[in-house]
């Protein structure tokens, strides 16, 4: 039976990278964008849930872990310390939400077993 889930698993995974290959690197881009932008502005919570986000859905490699850590780190000193800049709470959280969604859909294989 667990060879039964992994197989179908991988499937669904290999399907969805199929489908568009820079959708799944895309979303990572946008989630560690929002990670950092919400660390420089002080969004600790937002910044938390993007940082489980990532680590709940994407595929525990080098490739996208880099991909968040860059993105990151160029949001958070993009947005530097100009907190008057920074955009109000609810669109952190509007963001964040987006990304929830669509990232078991780009990434089906790595939603929590829970969900399975």
């Amino acid at each position: 039976m667990k060879r039964l889930s992994l197989l179908v698993t991988l499937s669904l995974f290999l399907a969805a990278a199929a489908a568009d290959p820079e959708a799944a690197p895309s979303a990572i881009r946008e989630l560690g964008q929002l990670n950092g932008q919400a660390l420089a502005c002080g969004q600790m919570a937002i910044a938390g849930q993007a940082k489980a986000l990532m680590i709940r859905h994407a595929p525990k490699t080098r490739r996208y872990g880099g991909i968040f850590e860059e993105e990151t780190n160029a949001a958070f000193l993009a947005q530097g310390k100009d907190t008057d800049r920074c955009p109000p709470p609810e669109d952190f959280a509007i963001r964040l939400e987006g990304l929830a969604k669509r990232l078991p859909a780009i990434l089906p294989g790595s939603q929590p077993a829970a969900e399975r």
